[in-house]
């Protein structure tokens, strides 16, 4: 094994065993270390991100009180902020939904709330990078997107090993963390409901294809679709669509025009 990889599968072994471990503070100051290893520029594989979150999830298992929990989980949504590169941001992404998926038949109904609150600060976090600035420097849109259509992902319609629980989880929080993430309406909202589309027209499960009918039928989504275009200028910081109204009056033209009422 290359010295590099052995380094590596030695430090997620040893963040693995801290990030479970019993003692809260000793899971705190690894999730503090993890943070500073993420932001290195080493380029990190699908693996080795799953080999991560395979530590983090069982981080988020033994951690107990209300607030602590959602501490935590806004902290682990929080670790995508500090990675480098694109392709490490998709493969952590990736990571997580993958680890959701396999473990989510694992959580018992005690446990169960902190992680679908980490699942939401999950879907919120999606949204934020893609409507980011490094988002969209990355164009992470398409690809983002993917990774929860593809095999394990929550948005993927015929993975039987993707539970029906996790999907309708997403789904429920899909508009709310949309709306909390853009408030001032930008996003291509139609990029973000595609999937959903796809979902109902794929799905096998009932459940799924009238939840999707549900998300879709969201009144909120009107917002965006209503939302008026800005107008365009020209060089001068004239209205570019008054010049195409050839009913319109330049107020240049007439001095004692007073304009158009509002």
């Amino acid at each position: 094994m290359p010295a590099v990889a052995a380094n590596k599968a030695s430090s997620t072994q040893t963040f693995n065993k801290q990030l479970a471990s019993s003692n809260r503070q000793t899971r705190d100051q690894a999730l503090e270390r993890l943070r500073l290893y993420l932001g290195r520029s080493t380029a990190f594989t699908p693996l080795d991100c799953l080999k991560l979150w395979k530590g983090l999830f069982y981080c988020m298992f033994m951690s107990d009180k209300p607030l602590n929990q959602q501490r935590l989980a806004r902290n682990l949504a929080g670790l995508v902020d500090v990675l480098t590169t694109r392709e490490n941001t998709l493969n952590f992404i990736e990571g997580f939904w993958k680890i959701m998926s396999r473990e989510w038949n694992a959580i018992d109904s005690l446990r169960l709330d902190k992680y679908l609150y980490l699942i939401r600060c999950y879907v919120r976090k999606g949204f934020e990078l893609c409507l980011s600035t490094r988002g969209q420097k990355w164009k992470l849109n398409d690809d983002y997107l993917a990774i929860l259509r593809d095999d394990g992902g929550p948005l993927n319609s015929r993975d039987p090993k993707v539970p029906v629980g996790l999907r309708l989880h997403v789904l429920d929080t899909w508009v709310d963390e949309l709306d909390k993430e853009d408030t001032s309406r930008t996003a291509l909202v139609e990029t973000f409901i595609a999937p959903l589309r796809d979902l109902a027209k794929e799905t096998l499960t009932t459940s799924v294809r009238k939840r999707v009918k549900e998300t879709l039928e969201d009144e909120r989504l009107e917002d965006w679709k209503n939302e008026k275009v800005p107008e365009k200028t020209d060089d001068d910081g004239k209205d570019v669509n008054m010049q195409d109204r050839p009913n319109q009056v330049d107020e240049g033209e007439n001095a004692d025009f007073e304009g158009f009422d509002d």
